[in-house]
């Protein structure tokens, strides 16, 4: 039987965010289901794009749309061998359901592989699961992880920190790192 791996989006996630490990992941073997608080299988979430354009902070454009294939409210934890956290603007708002909350915990007990990447490490913060990992992010986040009781590592954005099952990365170019991780995590060999 393939492993099966839960994804965290919701409107706005960034669109390399959930499109890249979505992909990759089925290309390796590993089933994915992608929920959101509120959708159902075949509901559409807007992607966002986040770039570098000469700001002080990314500038974010409409995305694709990406269809969810799995009913929130349907979810059973004990099927999956691991989750997956997308980053964008999602996570700041889907870490308010209080059911998202708990599927976090649920891994963090199991000590089932987790990634995060970007902002979607705000949805861990909440859970009440980071004293004393050691973890990254993008870098505005870094202080929500420090009041979580975590230790923030600022590193290159294509690069990876796994601290046990955890595996966390800053943005999109550190998809090869935190992929690589999160694939050890889970057991899956390639080649």
């Amino acid at each position: 039987m393939a492993k099966k791996v839960l994804m965290l989006a919701g409107d706005f996630v960034e669109d390399y965010e959930v499109m890249v490990p979505y992909q990759a992941l089925l290309s390796v073997g590993v089933a994915v289901d992608v929920v959101c608080p509120g959708k159902k299988k075949n509901d559409i979430i807007a992607t966002a794009i986040h770039d570098f354009v000469g700001f002080q902070t990314y500038a974010e454009s409409r995305g694709h749309n990406f269809v969810i294939n799995k009913t929130f409210d349907e979810v059973k934890l004990e099927d999956y061998a691991g989750l997956y956290v997308c980053g964008g603007r999602a996570p700041e708002y889907i870490r308010l359901n209080q059911r998202v909350i708990t599927m976090v915990q649920y891994f963090f007990e199991k000590n089932l592989p987790i990634a995060a990447i970007c902002h979607g490490i705000q949805v861990l913060t909440p859970a009440g699961v980071l004293k004393g990992r050691t973890l990254t992010a993008y870098p505005a986040v870094g202080p929500d992880i420090v009041v979580a009781g975590g230790v923030y590592k600022e590193i290159d954005a294509d690069k990876a920190i796994t601290d046990g099952n955890l595996t966390t990365s800053p943005a999109w170019p550190g998809h090869p790192a935190i992929l690589s991780e999160f694939y050890k995590l889970l057991g899956v060999k390639i080649g």
